[in-house]
């Protein structure tokens, strides 16, 4: 098999083909690599005006080296093979959207470090469990959350009460799986 793309190569393809210089760049798409990209490595710290990061379509494991990026609004990972969100505290005062769908995640451990995370697509992981998903009620400003294709949401999907369930648990939703939330008032 062919070995896999840096983040380094990526860079520099990304920078031939967009005549821009990486470092100076608000915005850096890396998805679909090939071979694809598997580790998050050391350069991507140097993108410190970077505000969204596309690292879709990879085969990524494990987030790591975000530390350079002070700026980061919005970090795309969908379609890799992420079993975990540590790794993310370094872009918790800065990122709004966190893209993750279609990953291995089971447990939402760290999320509470992304203090200013407004939107959270999270699609299509393996979120068993009410307890873990209770974890983003820890997040002040999301607003917009899709999960669909969790086994928490497909069960309660089935059962006819995830939406209310799920919106009991985190209040402050104003969009849950693409549908906007309707409160209503207690009589």
């Amino acid at each position: 098999m062919a070995k896999s793309t840096t983040v380094k190569e990526a860079l520099a393809k990304w920078e031939e083909k967009s005549g821009e210089k990486a470092n100076e760049a608000k915005a850096i798409k890396l998805y679909s690599q090939i071979p694809p990209i598997e580790k998050m490595d050391a350069s991507l710290s140097t993108l410190t005006n970077c505000e969204k990061l596309s690292l879709s379509t990879n085969c990524i494991e494990k987030i790591s080296n975000l530390n350079g990026l002070k700026n980061l609004k919005i970090l795309s990972l969908g379609r890799n093979n992420i079993k975990s969100l540590s790794g993310l505290e370094a872009v918790g005062d800065t990122l709004e959207e966190l893209w993750i769908s279609y990953n291995l995640i089971e447990k939402l451990k760290g999320i509470q470090s992304l203090k200013n995370l407004k939107v959270l697509y999270m699609s299509n992981n393996l979120v068993k469990e009410w307890s873990e998903f209770v974890r983003l009620a820890e997040l002040p400003y999301l607003t917009d959350l899709v999960f669909v294709g969790n086994p928490v949401e497909e069960k309660h999907s089935a059962e006819g009460n995830w939406m209310d369930e799920a919106i009991k648990r985190l209040p402050l939703l104003k969009k849950l799986d693409g549908t906007l939330v309707i409160k209503h008032e207690d009589e």
